[in-house]
């Protein structure tokens, strides 16, 4: 094999965890698990990143089966849970559901962990990306059913929690590294936080 023969080959093998998760995300967005849906998203996936010319994505290399059934399974309980808590909000008219935009700050400084957070959390209903701050690492969320601070929390921790498991399942071992100090971090600081409020990261 030519040596510009292996380069072709080693770049292949390296973009394909990319392209596989855009062609989940092509079924996702269809809601259709049939082979019609994996080639046209094949189609796709293979359209935007030989037409676009976009930086090319740096990625771990690193890819942990076992967590990645766990966002999996999580990500689809999760869906139908988001299903159910919308029609309920929607069916009660005893009080109207709430909703507030929400700023996250994530844990994690990588473009790819964050682009991946992002539409996993768009994804599962009651909640729709509207910003990023890609400088602050920041995600900004549009959620129903807050109506408190506490909702507020509530709704960043499972953005984190997405964070985690996406991290975990293909994050590098620096980014491992750094979520598991920052998790560290933040528990150190929820319990100082008992007596004097935390700011800077309320409903907007």
């Amino acid at each position: 094999m030519s040596p510009t023969r292996r380069a072709q080959v080693s770049l292949f093998l390296h973009q394909l965890p990319l392209l596989l998760w855009l062609i989940a995300l092509w079924m996702l967005l269809w809601g259709q698990f049939t082979w019609l849906a994996f080639v046209t998203g094949l189609v796709m996936a293979v359209f935007v990143t030989r037409v676009f010319r976009l930086p090319p994505v740096e990625l771990s290399g690193r890819i942990n089966l076992w967590y990645g059934v766990i966002f999996v399974v999580t990500f689809l309980g999760a869906v139908v849970k988001g299903s159910l808590i919308v029609a309920w909000q929607v069916l009660d008219f005893r009080r109207q559901p709430g909703a507030a935009i929400i700023a996250v700050p994530l844990r994690v400084d990588d473009d790819v962990i964050m682009a991946h957070t992002a539409v996993t959390a768009s994804l599962i209903p009651g909640s729709l990306i509207v910003d990023v701050d890609r400088e602050n690492r920041t995600l900004y969320l549009h959620t129903i059913g807050v109506r408190s601070e506490e909702d507020a929390e509530h709704q960043r921790r499972i953005v984190l929690g997405w964070e985690a498991r996406i991290t975990r399942a293909v994050g590098s071992r620096e980014e491992l590294q750094e979520l598991r100090a920052r998790i560290a971090d933040s528990s150190t600081h929820h319990h100082s936080s008992i007596e004097s409020p935390r700011e800077g990261r309320t409903l907007l």
